[in-house]
């Protein structure tokens, strides 16, 4: 009898494919254990962008569905679930939760607003109950909102336009024309900030939207992570060069024949690990990080167990999960959880006054520093203007000039696509010669940016919720707003 683990070849592929051939594609589709949890992640994603478009953002259930939720329309998903009138979902209004897929129990999905986080995801099939609930980490310790009403921008709310002499200020809206009416209808501007220096140019938004409505950052979180990573290398609890602090899985028993102990945070930040790519290989909405966002798995744990395929720092992958341990790592130096928790907002947020950012986290307790974060324009637009000051805020450094030129340097990999990517920010593609090359931005999905340009002292913020694939161009967009400034000297 021929041993089944020897057959190859293309006589023995044939007679597979043929065998195959004959269950039938519904068959195919019944055995594809996938295509259960790529449900279950559908679910998911709708019932976090409604938990948070509700909660977190304050919208109604119509603008969630008008909005948010066209996202889902082909070709990215099969189709938003129901209407703001019906559909198979439960929102719950007391417990500030949505469960998606009330026609499939098994599958549906529930996210739940939780205080000092944004909206959680518990396990698919898990309902909200005292138990669950009980399991969930406790909200960071809240850090004081002064009231800043009455304060000048960037300290506080109160906005005023300026509109100086050398700013040709028809050009100006020219630019804000240009991104509230693209051509392309799947582009949607919901606000547009520009700054220079302490000067508010420009503030706009598509109605629905006012200056404390905060939205999803998507990947720009990557660029807020990584000026918290950046603050504790300089605190000297973590080393670009370095092998990262991570406990990797499965554990061996001899840990130092690990080869993945020779991953640094330098790594991570480059998106070059060396890891098994997920996301980067369109799995990002079947398995990967994708079961973190929106599936109630932990995120750190997937990203802890990827097998080494290339040599660190050779190969450039998109790879949310290269975030998310340099995210860990950030957990494994500090204390404790509670002084984990309250990081973010004691180290950044409230120095800026980003009063309205919420940083997501898993049931777990672990940030999602790669996507979830909601927060508004002026509060990215403070992000900005903290690095167009190079790190100074209020006469305080709070992040140093040599972490502002890491990660404005093109990360050293041939496959860094047009030495674009620094360290979790984009640098200017080097065939661009329309755009000052010292410009730097951060980028998520759905249109997210703060864009950087040093020498014109200028910090654009465009949040979006842009749908199917016909992605903004923020680079185009720095260069409607440059026509508008006098040319530098």
């Amino acid at each position: 009898m021929t041993d089944k683990r020897f057959i190859n070849g293309p006589t023995s592929w044939v007679v597979v494919l043929a065998f195959i051939s004959t269950l039938g594609f519904s068959a195919l589709t019944l055995a594809d254990w996938r295509q259960a949890q790529r449900q279950t992640i559908v679910h998911g994603v709708q019932a976090v962008l409604m938990c948070n478009g509700l909660f977190t953002s304050h919208r109604s259930l119509t603008q969630v569905f008008d909005q948010e939720l066209k996202y889902l329309e082909p070709p990215r998903f099969d189709g938003a679930r129901g209407t703001a009138a019906k559909g198979p979902y439960q929102v719950d209004w007391a417990s500030r939760s949505v469960t998606v897929g009330t026609d499939a129990p098994e599958a549906a999905v529930t996210a739940i607003f939780r205080e000092g986080f944004s909206c959680m995801v518990l396990p698919a099939a898990s309902q909200a109950t005292p138990d669950v609930l009980q399991g969930l980490p406790d909200a960071p310790m809240p850090f004081s909102r002064d009231v800043t009403a009455a304060v000048d921008w960037p300290y506080g709310e109160h906005v005023v336009i300026e509109q100086p002499n050398d700013v040709d200020q028809a050009l100006l809206q020219q630019a804000a024309k240009w991104a509230f009416e693209p051509a392309v209808a799947e582009q949607m501007t919901v606000s547009l900030l520009i700054t220079r220096g302490d000067q508010v140019l420009l503030e706009r938004y598509a109605p629905g939207f006012d200056a404390a409505t905060r939205t999803r950052t998507w990947s720009t979180a990557k660029s807020i992570a990584s000026t918290l990573i950046g603050m504790l290398v300089e605190d000297g609890l973590l080393s670009l060069d370095d092998p990262l602090p991570v406990d990797w899985l499965p554990k061996l028993a001899v840990s130092e024949t690990d080869p993945r102990a020779n991953i640094t945070l330098r790594h991570v930040l480059h998106m070059a690990s060396g890891l098994y790519p997920v996301d980067s290989s369109r799995m990002e909405y079947q398995s990967g990080s994708g079961l973190a966002y929106w599936a109630g798995e932990s995120s750190v744990i997937e990203a802890r167990r990827r097998g080494l395929v290339r040599t660190p720092g050779t190969f450039w992958d998109y790879e949310n999960y290269d975030t998310l341990l340099a995210i860990y790592a950030m957990r494994r130096v500090l204390p404790d959880a509670q002084s984990y928790h309250g990081y973010p907002g004691q180290r950044l947020l409230k120095k800026l006054g980003m009063h309205h950012t919420l940083i997501g986290a898993d049931r777990f307790g672990d940030f999602i520093l790669s996507s979830q974060v909601y927060s508004n324009a002026r509060d990215l637009g403070r992000l900005g203007l903290l690095y167009l000051n190079e790190g100074v805020w209020r006469g305080e450094r709070l992040i140093s000039k040599d972490w502002i030129d890491f990660i404005r340097t093109p990360a050293p990999i041939t496959t860094n696509p047009r030495a674009q990517y620094g360290g979790q920010w984009w640098l200017v593609p080097n065939d661009r010669t329309d755009i000052p090359k010292d410009a730097y931005a951060t980028a998520g999905s759905r249109g997210q940016f703060v864009i950087v340009v040093p020498s014109h002292q200028i910090v654009i913020v465009r949040r979006g919720l842009d749908y199917g694939l016909q992605g903004f161009n923020f680079w185009d967009l720095t260069r409607e707003v440059l026509k508008a400034l006098p040319p530098t000297r």
